[in-house]
């Protein structure tokens, strides 16, 4: 064992003496690898970024809720069975709580809805289109996340009266106030007049499609009297326990069928849709991209370990005679064997270190230009790019250990 260690550490010494006597050659050689491990990380950290960026925005939705709809989040075949179901409307949001609260030990708590339109907001001069309007009751603070900056959510009795007031995205209040403040400031929402009462904190966007700060919320009653209830309502149902989603989802089945007066045997004429639904669409579209990402970066290591097994053979010539009188000492094979296969593997390692700081460099460089971009720089993509610059040492520079192991001590003294 103590002859083991010994090989070991007598192994790298020679091997970075030979780094640092051929500074320039290694650094070339490494070239291949550095190139390799910084693409398998940036596309590991962009593969991360994406989850966690579709993982905050559910997350600002509600990961305990389940919505009621007429369509199915995932794609359907029999489209004309979807389209004559008839639409969710306000009036199932008051049976379908009563039933919630007569149920002894339901996994649901509460159903409110949300029903919304796109609609232009002004405030004196200022004007800003496309801004989403919703409108919802005082328990939608139940089924989000909100966070107020200023001012707060309508009351149950506003939302019941219909009371011209609102809650202003962020970015709506930045545009139209300019740095004034805004509570208790009247704006036009579609020319109708309301109070502001709140404004949302920075939220983001929904995987860049929707931004959670480019949005109004007006009580539901104030929202039929001047928009109606074109477009259908959404029924979000928040559940008591997420880990229990399949049976508060069997229950909130049952709850529609009888708000709908479904008969048994009638198949359900609503969707019951879940956050899954978004993640079962979005995993085959990471995993192509990991796949497709991995064969081009597995590329670029490849034509690094070809350059590392080249050297390592030109090393193994230049140093023939130096093998021979190793051997003719008493090295065993062993030990010629990894002498040369840890220089490879050092090669590798510092090859894969400075790709891991050029990474780690172009991914802050990439925050500061664009920080809404999800960048996830993890320690396991750290280890993983390690191991993955090991296992390439050890795979290209194991053929030419092997051969300088075998050479015949008489042979190699001869060599010129």
């Amino acid at each position: 064992m103590t002859r083991l260690i010994y090989e070991f550490t007598e192994s790298f010494r020679i091997a970075f003496a030979q780094i640092r006597a051929n500074k320039m050659r290694s650094l070339l050689t490494a070239l291949g690898v550095i190139i390799g491990i910084a693409a398998v990380t940036l596309m590991g950290t962009a593969i991360n970024g994406i989850n966690r960026s579709f993982d905050d925005s559910l997350a600002v939705l509600g990961n305990d809720v389940l919505y009621v709809q007429k369509w199915p989040w995932a794609r359907v075949e029999d489209r004309w069975n979807y389209w004559n179901r008839p639409a969710i409307n306000l009036a199932h949001a008051e049976p379908l709580n009563r039933i919630i609260e007569s149920t002894p030990n339901s996994q649901l708590q509460v159903a409110v809805p949300v029903i919304s339109r796109n609609t232009s907001v002004k405030y004196g001069a200022n004007k800003v289109d496309g801004i989403q309007t919703t409108g919802t009751t005082a328990d939608f603070s139940q089924i989000s996340t909100l966070d107020f900056a200023e001012g707060r959510l309508f009351s149950d009795t506003e939302s019941t009266g219909g009371r011209l007031v609102c809650v202003l995205g962020a970015d709506v209040a930045t545009a139209l106030f300019q740095g004034l403040p805004p509570l208790n400031q009247t704006v036009f929402i579609n020319d109708a007049p309301f109070t502001v009462i709140g404004v949302l904190a920075k939220q983001g966007s929904f995987l860049g499609l929707f931004s959670y700060d480019n949005q109004t919320i007006i009580p539901i009653n104030a929202f039929k009297r001047f928009f109606g209830q074109r477009g259908g309502v959404d029924l979000r149902v928040k559940i008591a326990d997420k880990l229990r989603l399949a049976d508060a989802r069997d229950e909130l089945t049952g709850a529609m069928r009888r708000v709908r007066g479904q008969l048994p045997g009638e198949r359900d004429n609503f969707s019951i849709n879940e956050q899954q639904a978004f993640k079962a669409q979005l995993e085959p579209i990471t995993r192509t991209i990991a796949i497709a990402g991995l064969f081009i970066t597995g590329l670029s290591l490849f034509v690094g370990a070809i350059g590392i097994m080249n050297i390592t053979f030109v090393s193994v010539k230049e140093r023939t005679k130096e093998i021979g009188t190793r051997k003719a000492l008493g090295a065993r094979r062993r030990t010629i064997l990894l002498q040369f296969l840890i220089e490879a593997v050092s090669i590798c390692l510092v090859g894969g270190v400075v790709g891991l700081v050029l990474t780690f460099g172009l991914c802050q460089v990439v925050h500061a230009m664009l920080p809404a971009f999800p960048i996830v720089f993890s320690l396991s993509l750290v280890v993983l790019s390690m191991g993955v610059s090991v296992l390439t040492g050890i795979v290209s520079g194991f053929a030419p250990a092997l051969g300088a192991s075998r050479l015949d001590p008489v042979v190699a003294l001869r060599y010129e």
